[in-house]
């Protein structure tokens, strides 16, 4: 589950999960965006456990989901790229449904 590419609706460019995430990382952090691809593990890019839950939270504002604690294991930007997709779309499909 691998979005790396633009997604075009009605005729316009939305931004992917993978650019999200690397605008939260260079608003939130200091570092050269060439670390943030992909592969790059949390513990390489240099984020010690506080920045991680705080970036935890900003991912949870950025795309309007809730992170279940424990459930979910972030150790490289896709991983975050594969949970942030797979909890919007099970998230927003549940509230869909109870409207």
């Amino acid at each position: 589950m691998r979005s790396l590419g633009p997604v075009v609706e009605g005729g316009r460019k939305t931004v992917t999960t993978l650019e999200r995430i690397k605008q939260l990382f260079l608003k939130n952090f200091d570092f050269p965006e060439e670390r943030l691809h992909p592969e790059a593990t949390i513990e390489s890019i240099g984020l010690d456990s506080l920045d991680k839950i705080e970036f935890l939270f900003e991912l949870e504002r950025e795309f309007d989901i809730k992170i279940p604690d424990r459930e979910v294991t972030l150790n490289s930007i896709q991983d975050m790229i594969n949970a942030v997709e797979r909890l919007v779309a099970e998230q927003h499909a549940g509230q869909e449904q109870s409207a």
